[in-house]
């Protein structure tokens, strides 16, 4: 039987850890077909990225036509988009394509490297949130598009409100920088302004996190690629994650990456 088919658009991360990389080995791990449209490629490694190369938009579009028309897609995940122009065109593809979007709004790098250009920001918050099924802001990520600024779990409702007002029919707003490390737990928060679903799990001692929320985005888009609801499938992504980051290693010199096969080496 033919998997189900998920496509990431996205740029590429040439270490690895993150990015269409971590799409593709998620998508594996998780049983389904994955499919890439790169939207840009970056030189990258465990200590930062030292370069990165936009593609033309006509060549992301192509890539998009190319894979949807022919192959067809249950779901679709977004990842890097660094210009307004990207940004632009992706939304443009996305509210012609039948199937559910994860939109996962990358602004910096782990390193602290900007993936994200300040005008592309209204871009993002106007014509690309709104073709979400499910957004994923981290809070860096919230503040950067709403100026909310999250200190403690009323924080993140207020977040979750202001990405919602963009659009989105979920948020999930990722709270694992939430109170540093003196918090006992990661938490997360799904909800669609209505119902609630708090996502919780022990905040392990892993500084090998690079790819994390490419790969939670991924790992959700794949759930609902396979017909989980949001809320099921966001149960399984933070599972899925957070068993990865626990098998997170160390790689180079800096911050290695989260280990998408982490299933397959613990039974």
């Amino acid at each position: 039987m033919t998997p189900a088919r998920v496509l990431t658009v996205a740029g590429s991360d040439s270490g690895g850890g993150a990015g269409i990389q971590a799409d593709l080995k998620t998508m594996l791990a998780l049983g389904v077909h994955g499919m890439s449209v790169i939207t840009a490629v970056t030189a990258q490694n465990s200590l930062g990225v030292q370069g990165a190369w936009e593609l033309p938009a006509e060549a992301v579009r192509v890539q998009y036509r190319s894979v949807v028309d022919d192959i067809g897609v249950q779901a679709v995940k977004t990842g890097m988009l660094s210009s307004a122009a990207l940004v632009e065109t992706v939304a443009q593809l996305l509210a012609g394509t039948d199937a559910p979007v994860v939109v996962d709004p990358v602004g910096v790098s782990k390193h602290g490297d900007a993936l994200l250009a300040a005008e592309a920001l209204e871009s993002v918050r106007g014509r690309l949130l709104p073709t979400a099924t499910v957004a994923t802001p981290n809070l860096d990520e919230v503040a950067q598009l709403t100026g909310v600024r999250v200190e403690d779990e009323d924080g993140m409702r207020r977040a979750a409100e202001a990405i919602l007002a963009f659009g989105p029919r979920w948020a999930l707003i990722k709270g694992g920088h939430l109170a540093g490390s003196a918090s006992p737990e990661a938490v997360d928060l799904l909800t669609d302004g209505t119902r609630e679903h708090w996502l919780r799990a022990p905040r392990l001692d892993n500084r090998h996190t690079h790819g994390t929320g490419c790969t939670l985005a991924s790992a959700l888009a794949s759930g609902l690629a396979k017909g989980l609801t949001v809320p099921e499938a966001a149960t399984a992504a933070k599972e899925y994650v957070t068993g990865a980051i626990a098998s997170g290693f160390a790689l180079g010199s800096g911050i290695g990456p989260v280990d998408h096969g982490w299933q397959w080496r613990t039974g």
